[in-house]
């Protein structure tokens, strides 16, 4: 990773940071004459009424205002980024998918996206999308922008190196990173990277309350990073493709939005390194809800009932005593997208290769294969340490519906895994 970009760190600060001395004001948001010329700019991720420890903005103090463009029109490539999902009505089973060998090639990180699964339109302000990428070019005088979603970006091969409107931030693989509803961005790449997307179109991504866990523990505040501002002064034609209302739009501005100066507030890009994440456990009996593995949580109008949960599953030790020790076979009112960023999961003895996915919808049974069964079952039950692991859970209130890229390239045999179980013997 790049050993020249700085970061602020903690989660939803408030902060301030320049690229020049003197461009950001002090005391005002928008005085009459900001310095050098600039133009004050607020960035809203959430209403302006919003209770204060809700509510999220920046702003930002710009080359250019952002209202200088032209009309958009549709943007005619990356057809499987916005692919529908499918029509047919949705059969309740569980599905899985190898890493697809025909992601598009020779793609930057806006073409290289496919469509997987989702649950609601983006209109409804509510629910989320995953999908898969695979980016093999830099976006070269090109910018993307969500005007749907706040994006949680997971790679799982390769570096992508990002330099949004509010500074640059790197993301490999072990590493998440979330760009906020609306920040213009690109992405460069240094040779094939591939990884996960979920889109949240519902409330912001916020760290879980710890409840009796009490102040410490999970993902801590401290350890999440913002960039400092740096900006790109560059003339010449340069496109934005933006996503609205489940759609791809593009036009040309005659030079780089890139051009903050300096910014304010509490909504900006951040990223996690999930190795970080401080891990609770039992110490006693019985395996705990997964819901003790939640980095980020995005709420519903339902309380407890989560639009989307980022939930990952990392190295840890298990000393739980009389217990089976894999996740419980259980049915769920949530529905659970899960990735593999490397490693393999301790659930499933096969079958589930990093840079693949699975879908576990809701009241679906699940749990362990029949071999990890077995094996915990039979475990002769000292401390062990799960190690060399990351696997990732997009959890939703909603059910997802998978588009026709992903039924079409399900395995089909994933029910497989769980057939030979023998009968219980009772006695007589």
């Amino acid at each position: 990773m790049s050993n020249t970009i700085e970061y602020l760190t903690g989660f939803g600060a408030h902060a301030e940071s320049e690229a020049i001395a003197g461009a950001l004001p002090k005391g005002r948001n928008s005085p009459q004459r900001p310095a050098f010329g600039l133009y004050a700019e607020q960035l809203s991720g959430t209403a302006f009424t919003a209770p204060r420890h809700e509510n999220r903005r920046s702003w930002l103090y710009r080359m250019r205002p952002t209202a200088d463009h032209r009309p958009f029109v549709r943007y005619e490539g990356a057809a499987a980024f916005v692919a529908p999902l499918a029509s047919e009505p949705v059969a309740p089973n569980r599905l899985r998918w190898d890493p697809p060998a025909d992601l598009p090639a020779d793609a930057d990180f806006v073409d290289g996206m496919v469509a997987m699964l989702g649950n609601r339109h983006p209109a409804d302000l509510t629910g989320v999308a995953v999908h898969l990428y695979r980016a093999s070019k830099s976006m070269t005088r090109r910018l993307f922008v969500n005007a749907d979603a706040e994006m949680l970006i997971i790679p799982q091969q390769g570096t992508l190196h990002l330099f949004t409107e509010m500074g640059r931030m790197d993301l490999a693989p072990g590493w998440i990173g979330v760009v906020p509803r609306g920040v213009r961005f690109k992405v460069d790449v240094d040779g094939d990277c591939r990884g996960y997307l979920a889109e949240n179109f519902g409330a912001l991504f916020r760290l879980p309350e710890l409840g009796p866990i009490g102040a410490n523990g999970l993902a801590n505040p401290r350890d999440f990073e913002t960039s400092v501002a740096a900006f790109e002064d560059a003339n010449g034609e340069h496109e934005v493709i933006q996503k609205y209302l489940g759609h791809l739009w593009t036009t040309t501005l005659d030079h780089s939005p890139l051009d903050v100066v300096a910014w304010h507030g509490n909504l900006a890009p951040y990223r996690y390194e999930l190795a970080r994440f401080n891990t609770i456990g039992t110490v006693s009996f019985d395996h705990p809800d997964p819901s003790i593995f939640t980095v980020l949580t995005s709420p519903s109008e339902t309380p407890g009932r989560a639009n989307a949960d980022f939930v990952i599953f990392p190295p840890r030790w298990m000393v739980g005593e009389d217990t089976f020790r894999p996740p419980w076979f259980h049915r769920n009112v949530m529905s659970e997208a899960m990735g593999l960023i490397h490693g393999a999961y301790d659930a499933k003895e096969g079958g589930f290769s990093p840079g693949g996915l699975s879908l576990h919808n809701l009241m679906s049974g699940h749990g362990p294969d029949v071999d990890a069964w077995k094996k915990a079952s039979e475990a002769d039950l000292k401390p062990v340490k799960i190690d060399n692991t990351m696997a990732f859970m997009v959890e939703s209130c909603w059910p997802y519906v998978p588009t026709r890229f992903a039924l079409d390239r399900a395995q089909p045999d994933y029910d497989a895994c769980w057939a030979d179980f023998p009968k219980a013997e009772l006695p007589k």
